[in-house]
Order: structure tokens, then sequence, then C-alpha cells
């Protein structure tokens, strides 16, 4: 007998009542089966193709030229004290420069990059733990849990991970021939005559990293512009500012150097360091780090790369003796990216000089909590703030940090040195690192970024290779040839938004090319273009 207080719609009996029930669960059931399926079928691809998890590969680099990349690790002997701070509890010193790590980034041919066997750098060195832990000390919640759950994360994430440039390949002799330099060097001139004609080989590029980054974190913009001609130097600092590195020494034990700040270190009388003095000699140890790499570089391009690599614990260079006179160490360039814009500035200061030679320098989004920012400058400047970094307003020093930046800027105009100032719309403080190219969708949903990540990252390389050729030819191009529109940062012409002049020719927009649109992806608040 049928109960009356069993629930049902007017006209369904029970029974059909029951089998719709039934068939609503059996569909959830297939889509959960569709989806675990998918879920393993893609691990077992990530699995067999050594793919991570979630994270996309880095993409090829898109130049005229295949990318080599080579670590040196070169001994500094004696060594440097920076600063005598130590760290707490022990009598080692906290800035003491032992050496100097760096990648290199450059081009070679795709012959030679192609025929490459030896294995590339994977994105994260080993150890991994090692940049796990770093990771747990900078997020503060560093113990053996937490750090191993950090490394099981990574490893996962992007422990598979390698930089698509070539260990060890030859330098590219094509380049050179685009110079002046490449007839002499043809002719097999001997290394005394090539060094004294005054002949200028590839463009060199130093540039140094933000705060909890490393030297592969912007192994992308490096290698964006290797592909174009340029050697770039990736330094990775032993400032307290690096995750995790290993300090190498032919003859002498590894050792770690972890992320730390100033609660880890005291003067030598015991007393507590303030943050503004932690910064400074973080600075000071950052630009003896500069200077170690321009001696490093300068010895191999007067000859005495073989010395270099026979230094080198990490074992590459093995080509360098073939490096002499190719390299234009007279006339560097420097970079960095937040803290390490604060640093590439702060190397500027009395300059150029010898032990820095740089004549002309690229800061993006330096740094607001880095301590000043260097206005003794006397070289151009190209200076690029993200989307975060110029809508967010920051009180610096008891002004806004947009404007400080902006003064500095005008008053190097102001002096004769054509200098630049101007945000990249649509992106976000990470744009510019890998990070945004191996997690998209987790970097765009966490920064706020809106741009294409490719596109943004491009952007960035557009602007610094048209710089680069100013630097060269002296001749103003593309953004950098366009008058200051916006002298603040204006949120309502956002990324992608047409503005009056822009030109709404579409013949005379195919035909100029991409930075006819300029307007959509960049805002220029300070140029010498008047």
């Amino acid at each position: 007998m049928e109960s009356s207080a069993r629930p049902r719609k007017a006209g369904q009996s029970p029974d059909a009542a029951a089998t719709g029930l039934l068939r609503l669960f059996g569909f959830i059931r297939g889509w959960k089966l569709i989806v675990l399926s998918l879920a393993g079928a893609y691990f077992l691809y990530c699995f067999i193709t050594w793919q991570p998890i979630f994270a996309h590969p880095l993409p090829k680099h898109t130049g005229p030229y295949a990318v080599g990349a080579i670590d040196i690790e070169a001994p500094v002997s004696p060594s440097r004290i920076i600063d005598p701070a130590q760290f707490k509890g022990t009598s080692n010193k906290a800035f003491e420069l032992q050496s100097v790590l760096f990648t290199l980034y450059y081009p070679t041919t795709y012959a030679a990059a192609s025929s490459s066997r030896t294995r590339r750098h994977t994105w994260i060195p080993e150890p991994l733990s090692l940049r796990a832990k770093g990771y747990a000390k900078a997020a503060h919640i560093s113990n053996w849990a937490t750090d191993a759950i950090f490394a099981g994360a990574i490893r996962a994430l992007v422990g598979s991970i390698t930089i698509p440039a070539a260990v060890d390949a030859p330098l590219s002799d094509h380049a050179s021939r685009e110079s002046k330099f490449a007839t002499a060097w043809d002719k097999k001139e001997t290394r005394q005559q090539v060094l004294s004609s005054g002949l200028s080989g590839h463009p060199v590029v130093i540039f140094s990293h933000g705060t909890v980054s490393s030297r592969t974190d912007y192994s992308h913009y490096a290698g964006e512009l290797a592909a174009r001609g340029y050697v770039v130097a990736m330094l990775e600092h032993r400032d307290g500012s690096c995750p995790g590195s290993v300090i190498m020494r032919h003859g002498q034990p590894d050792q770690i150097r972890l992320l730390f700040d100033e609660s880890e270190v005291e003067t030598v009388e015991g007393h507590e360091l303030s943050k503004e003095d932690f910064h400074k000699a973080q600075l000071n140890f950052r630009e003896a780090e500069i200077e170690e790499t321009v001696r490093v570089l300068k010895m191999i391009n007067l000859g005495q790369g073989a010395d270099v690599h026979k230094q080198n614990p990490r074992n590459e260079g093995k080509d360098f003796h073939d490096w002499t006179g190719r390299l234009n160490t007279d006339e560097m360039i420097v970079a960095g990216h937040s803290y390490g814009a604060t640093g590439a500035l702060q190397a500027l200061r009395n300059g150029p000089s010898p032990k820095r030679p740089f004549k002309g320098a690229i800061i993006l989004d330096p740094g607001k909590q880095s301590g000043p920012l260097n206005k003794d400058i006397n070289v151009p400047l190209l200076v690029v703030h993200s989307n975060s970094w110029s809508s967010h307003t920051s009180i610096f020093y008891g002004r806004a940090h947009f404007d400080t930046v902006k003064d500095i800027v005008e008053a190097n105009n102001a002096r004769g040195n054509p200098s630049w100032f101007m945000t990249s719309l649509g992106t976000s403080h990470p744009s510019v690192t890998d990070a945004p190219l191996l997690e998209p969708f987790l970097l765009s949903f966490t920064t706020g970024a809106t741009i294409d990540v490719y596109q943004g990252l491009r952007q960035y390389v557009h602007v610094a290779e048209d710089f680069l050729a100013f630097l060269s030819d002296g001749k103003e191009r593309g953004l950098l040839a366009e008058k200051a529109e916006f002298p603040q940062y204006d949120a309502g012409s956002g990324l992608g938004m047409w503005k009056p002049g822009q030109g709404s020719n579409q013949e005379a927009w195919e035909e100029r090319g991409e930075w006819w649109d300029w307007r959509s992806y960049w805002q220029l608040h300070v140029s010498p273009v008047k």
C-alpha cells in the first residue's frame, strides 16, 4: 500500500521519481568518471613526458639568434668584507663577498644550439630543497614540515622545467659580423691588434634581481635580449635577498646562503641593525657583486677566458678562450627589477668609472621599500613601471613614489642625459619575470594583471631593445620617439583603450607596425622628445 506521506510531483509515480534520481546520480557519476579519467590521463602524460604538473614550459626565444647559457662562479680573492655585520651568535660575516655567481645569456647559432648535447639548466637549480626552505622563510613558516611541503609542491609544479638555452654553446660569429669588429676578426688579426683597434663587440647588460628572487627568475627576458645579439649577465645575489644559493669555490666546502633579514644579523658589538642600515649594507654588497661581474667579463674579453673557466667550479665556459675581444666591456648597461632596480641606480653613482663602466640603465619597478633611490646619475635612463606599480599610490620618504621616480628622470633629462619614464599597461610587478609564463592563470588571478602574459613580456623586450639601440646609435625609435602625454598615471586610459591621435587609418597601422598602436600598451610620463 502506498504511503500518503511520501512526497512526489503530481502525475508522477514513485517508480518514476526513483528512476529520475538514479539517472541524476548516474549522470553525476558519469561526469566524475570523465573528470577523473581526464585528470589521470593528464598526470600520466606529465609523468611520461617529464612535464611539470599545471605549469607551462618556458617558451622558445623569438629573436634572430639561438640562445646560449653559461653559469659562472668566480672567486673573489682575497674575499671582501663589504659590511662588518655578522650573523647573531656567530662570528660569521653576513656581507663577506667570497665569490660572484651569474648566468651569461648570449647569442649563438641555431646549428650549435641544436647539436648541443649538454643538459639544459633547470629553472630551479638543485638542491631544490634549498629554494623551498628559502620560500618558507620568506613566508615566516619555515620548519621541517613546511619546508618538506614547499619542496614537494615546487617539485610537482616546476621541478622539471628547463631553460630553453643551449648550455656552453659557442658565441655566435654571425652576430659579430654585423659590427666593424667582425671584419678584423675574420682576417685573423692577433689579439693585440684587435684589442688596440678600438673595435667593439657584443653589447653587455648586467642584470640585478629583486627580493626573494634568483638568477633564473628572469631567464626569458634575458634570453630574448640574447636572441637579439646582446650578452646578458644575470646575477645571483648573496646579500640575503635570494631564497637560497650555494657558494662554491675550488678546494673549499660548499656554503649555503639562505634568505635572511635584519633580525638575523647584528653589529660586531652585538647591537641590532636598523632596517635602513641593513638595506644600506645589502645595496653596497650588490654594488660590489656588480663590480666583480664587470671584472670577470673584462678578464674574458682580454683573453683570460681559459683562467675564468679553470676557476669556475660550475665547470662551464670551455670556449671562453674564443671570446677574446668580442665583448664591449668598456660601455656596459646595468639593469634591474624591484630591489635590483634600486641597486642598478646605485651602481651609477660617481660614474661611469672603470669598475662600473655603464653608459645607460634599464630600471624596472624601482623599489618602494629598499632604501632611497640614487639621484647621482650621468647616463641615459629607461624607467618602466608595471601597471600595478604606477596605479598603487605609495608614500616614499614623505611623498608619492611615482613623483620621486618622475623627478629623478626629469632631472636627468635636464642634465642632458636622454631619459624616459613610462607605465606598461595591464601588467603587474612579476610580469617581467618567468613566473607568469609558467603559471599564467594563477599569476593573473593573484596579481591582477590583465594583459596576455606573452604580450606583456614582449612589450618589455621591445622597449628595452629600442633603448639599447639608442645607446648604440643615438636614434630615438618606436615609443622612445614619442612625446610624453601622461604627466601622471591615468587609470581611465587602460590597456587596449584607443586615444585621439593614435591613428584610425588601418593601412597606416599595418604599414607602421605594432608601435603605431603603442598607446594600447603604454603611458609615457617623461620623454626627452619635445
